[in-house]
Formats: structure tokens, C-alpha cells, sequence
């Protein structure tokens, strides 16, 4: 079969391909976020500190009909982004705890203790160094995890870490962020608005009920998903959540078990033999 070559195929081979090798590394991902730090730390260092920082307070407005959301870059990103991020990272533990590393309630049950310990010890310390004053109010500052650095580190070193420590260090960052969204909630927030907060507890409630009914399809979780976003976004509770508690009403069972799956395939086997047994002469 004779392949048509085209004749800017080869030069633009030449300039994408080395991209997507680099992409294709498990790597990747960690080097580009190492990177940007740097070029980051470089920027807001430089003369160009001041233009960079205002360009993430850019107010960026998303639209549909006559409702509008607006929030600046930064937000977009600590809110937006980084939900799917937590979704994705939750996808990946919820497999973990299924079928994985933290099946056992046991072993599961270690991250979320190193993770309770990982928010105390950081805040105890930081009450004993000020213990009065304006900056006594800070406590809460050094408990979180940067999930997304640890996680980044994390492959950049995958080739040399234990899988089962990895998915230990995965789940601890998890752990960890989430009680510090908490923390944040119950502590750092001023007003909390009761009503959406009902509406996301509601909306959780559909997302279990669509995963208990056998629900497959993608629209309602992504539906229901944004609608939870927006609802902890406007209750005042970090809307990273919605990607964690998404992550964990998707259905990830099979919709046959092994011993339907057999009975499946014998099925079709017996129905193969007949077609073949009946074509004969």
C-alpha cells in the first residue's frame, strides 16, 4: 500500500517530534511544572516582578446567556484548574482503594493518620514560635500540602521510588489538602452562604444516587460536577472539593462481574458454534 508523502510532512516531523517523545515521558509532567517554578522565581524577581504579578490579578469573565462568572487569572487557576486537577488525582486513588495498593482499610488508613500528623506538628510549631500577636492568627498557613509540587516531584522520581510509596505519599497529600480546605472553611472563612452550601450537599447527594443507579454516562457527572463547583465557589468553601468528591461518586466497577462476563462469553460461543455448525454442507 503505497503512502502519499507530503511535502511539509517531513519539516514539520522534524519540529513536532521531539515534542511529542517528551510528552509521552512519564516525566514530563514534573519537568514542565520544575521549570516553570524556576522561570517563575526568575520573572517575579526580575524588573518584570510588579507586570507579572498584576497580570495574574486580570479579570478573566466566562459567560453563557444572562450569567456570568468572573474572577481573576490566579483565581481561575486556584479554583478552576486545580479542581481538575483533584479530579484526576482522585480518580487515580479511588482505583488505589478499590483494586490497589489501599484496598486494606488498614494500610488506607495510615496516609490519613500521617496526614493528621503532617497538619498538627506544622501548627503546633507555628503557635510556640507566636504564641501572641497579629501573626498568632497565621497557624493554619503551614498545614497544607502543595499537592501539585509533591505529586510533580513525585514522577520526576518515579523511575527510583517504590510504586506502593508513591501511592502512600499521593494519598497523604490528598489527605492533607482536604483537611486543610477545612481548616479554611471552619476558621478563615467569614461568611459561609448556608443556602448554597444545602444546594452542594444536595447536589452530592445526586452524584451518589446516579453512581448507586448504575449511571454510566459522562453528561450528568459533568452536569451535576460544574453545578457543585459553582455551589462551593459561591458558598465560600474552596471549590477545589467538587473535583475530589467527584472523583469519588464515578462509577469505576465494571458493569459485568467476572462470573457475568463468562457466562457472557459461553453465550456467545454456543451462538458461534451454531452459526458455524449451521453454514456447513
Amino acid at each position: 500500500m503505497t503512502r502519499h508523502h507530503y511535502p511539509l510532512e517531513p519539516f514539520f516531523g522534524k519540529i513536532i517530534g521531539p515534542f511529542e517523545r517528551f510528552l509521552r515521558q512519564t516525566t514530563a509532567g514534573g519537568i514542565v511544572l520544575m521549570g516553570m517554578m524556576l522561570l517563575t522565581l526568575i520573572v517575579a524577581s526580575s524588573p518584570w516582578g510588579d507586570t507579572y504579578r498584576h497580570l495574574w490579578e486580570t479579570p478573566v469573565l466566562i459567560g453563557i446567556g444572562g450569567g456570568h462568572l468572573e474572577m481573576s487569572l490566579h483565581a481561575w487557576v486556584n479554583e478552576g484548574l486545580m479542581a481538575l486537577f483533584f479530579l484526576l488525582v482522585g480518580l487515580e486513588l479511588k482505583r488505589e482503594i478499590m483494586v490497589g495498593e489501599l484496598a486494606s482499610l488498614r494500610i488506607a488508613a495510615l496516609p490519613v493518620a500521617g496526614a493528621i500528623g503532617g497538619m498538627l506538628a506544622p501548627a503546633i510549631i507555628y503557635h510556640l514560635f507566636n504564641p501572641s500577636g497579629e501573626a498568632s492568627a497565621g497557624w493554619g498557613i503551614p498545614m497544607a500540602t502543595d499537592i501539585a509540587f509533591a505529586v510533580g516531584i513525585l514522577v520526576l522520581l518515579a523511575w527510583r521510588i517504590p510504586r506502593n510509596l508513591i501511592i502512600f505519599l499521593t494519598a497523604l497529600a490528598i489527605a492533607d489538602d482536604l483537611g486543610a480546605v477545612l481548616v479554611i472553611a471552619l476558621f478563615y472563612t467569614q461568611t459561609i452562604d448556608i443556602n448554597l452550601l444545602g444546594a452542594a450537599i444536595g447536589l452530592i447527594g445526586l452524584l451518589f444516587l446516579c453512581n448507586r443507579a448504575g449511571i454510566r454516562y459522562a453528561l450528568p457527572y459533568a452536569v451535576l460536577g460544574i453545578l457543585l463547583w459553582l455551589a462551593l465557589l459561591k458558598s465560600g468553601i474552596h471549590a477545589t472539593l467538587a473535583g475530589v468528591i467527584l472523583a469519588f461518586t464515578i462509577p469505576a466497577r465494571p458493569i459485568y462481574t467476572p462470573q457475568q462476563f463468562e457466562e457472557h462469553l459461553d453465550e456467545m460461543k454456543k451462538e458461534l458454534r451454531a452459526k458455524a455448525d449451521h453454514s456447513e454442507p
